[in-house]
């Protein structure tokens, strides 16, 4: 079977499929995956098939969402809603001769693409989507809003969040022979057909809601491919044999609009908390070095969070679950979309000992929380209690069994 993934977002939006695709291929299948030229590298050295997709989610996280406001929130998806017939052409090339296609959240157009190709998809979401009465939409707000209103916030929001397209998919449709129609109609209509989305977090993480429809199932992680090969860098390896495991600060794809004063306020933290600090420059930028501190570019998660006593990062869905998976405390400090919702559940799973929220951020705050989830034994004895759960756990293995029953 030719599997083609449509993958759009940030670095954390993206890595997650390409572990799955590994897997994908190493059960027999074909399997490629469409996104943007950031990735190719990351794609192609995991023996995965590469299509490009437009769009530089780069340019455009840190040109309207510095700030992690609604408004700049708001701003991106505008900007990304105003490329969708080109992003929808690209997805139609990209699903040239696929048997199936797996759609992550914003590649949602791409079911169009399905329809209009007759190709059946199935949805791989990382965080949860579909409307329930347990809790809120994910990617709004972490306070609920009663059973009746957190069904109908989460409905508007999937609606929501097509409004932008409108123009861009009602051009796509045609040239793909498709009739018009409304997004809100297309949306009943998904859920009418029973379409299939497998949902790649732990049910032990965020337990799977009772009233979710059968089509919908909590399959567990999905995890970045393996880098076997990799060799830490020697002044990494240097730091990390020269004193006691040290804290990772770093927050993944997140703009910064101040990097120099975030730097500082990361190692004014590390040193009130008392404490070695690792710091991923990352898209904020960071920028700090010491005898206590080493700054670093990209290292494999799965190697390096092992080895810290902490992490703090933005709680996005990728890298909270690989702080999950190495077992290690976690001071998460959110800045938008999904990244408060994760961060209440590492509290609620007791790995956290709280939630900063990133524009309430302070030095003082910071250290005071690496501190505590340093020096109380209940976070790591918890975490290494979930990462024992997660280590039982496979993800692709619910991917599979979906893939088979679209037959």
């Amino acid at each position: 079977m030719r599997i083609v993934t449509l993958a759009v977002g940030s670095r954390g939006d993206v890595a997650p499929y390409v572990g799955l695709g590994v897997r994908l291929q190493q059960a027999g299948h074909e399997v490629a995956i469409a996104t943007h030229t950031h990735f190719e590298t990351m794609v192609v050295e995991a023996g995965l098939g590469f299509a490009a997709l437009p769009l530089d989610t780069r340019e455009e996280l840190m040109a309207k969402a510095g700030s992690g406001s609604l408004t700049g929130i708001v701003a991106v998806n505008r900007s990304v809603g105003a490329q969708a017939l080109p992003l929808g052409r690209a997805m139609a090339a990209a699903a040239q001769g696929a048997d199936v296609l797996l759609l992550t959240p914003a590649g949602w157009i791409g079911g169009h693409v399905a329809e209009g190709l007759k190709l059946p998809s199935l949805g791989v979401y990382l965080q949860p989507m579909t409307p329930t009465r347990e809790f809120p939409p994910s990617t709004v707000t972490t306070r609920s809003l009663g059973a009746w209103g957190n069904r109908a916030a989460a409905r508007a929001v999937l609606e929501w969040g097509q409004q932008p397209y409108k123009k861009g998919v009602r051009a796509l449709r045609a040239e793909l022979g498709l009739p018009p129609i409304g997004h809100r109609q297309w949306l009943r209509d998904l859920d009418a057909s029973g379409w299939p989305i497998c949902y790649g977090y732990s049910p032990h993480v965020v337990p799977q809601p009772a009233d979710w429809p059968s089509s919908c199932t909590t399959v567990g992680y999905w995890w970045p491919a393996p880098a076997p090969d990799f060799t830490p860098p020697a002044e990494l390896a240097a730091f990390l044999e020269a004193g006691p495991p040290p804290v990772y600060v770093g927050f993944g794809s997140m703009p910064s609009r101040d990097a120099r004063a975030l730097s500082a306020l990361v190692r004014d933290a590390a040193r009130a908390a008392g404490v070695r600090a690792v710091v991923s420059a990352g898209w904020a930028g960071l920028e700090t070095s010491g005898d206590d501190a080493l700054t670093i570019s990209e290292v494999p998660h799965e190697w390096l969070f092992p080895r810290m006593a902490a992490v703090v990062h933005h709680a996005g869905a990728g890298t909270t679950a690989a702080g999950l998976r190495a077992g290690v405390p976690a001071v998460p400090v959110p800045l938008m979309v999904d990244q408060p919702f994760w961060a209440q559940h590492l509290v609620r799973l007791g790995v956290a000992p709280t939630t900063i929220p990133f524009r309430r951020l302070t030095a003082t705050r910071l250290g005071a929380a690496i501190r505590t989830a340093v020096e109380d034994p209940s976070y790591r004895q918890r975490a290494g209690e979930m990462a024992a759960i997660l280590s039982a756990e496979d993800g692709a293995a619910g991917v599979l069994h979906a893939l088979d029953n679209l037959n």
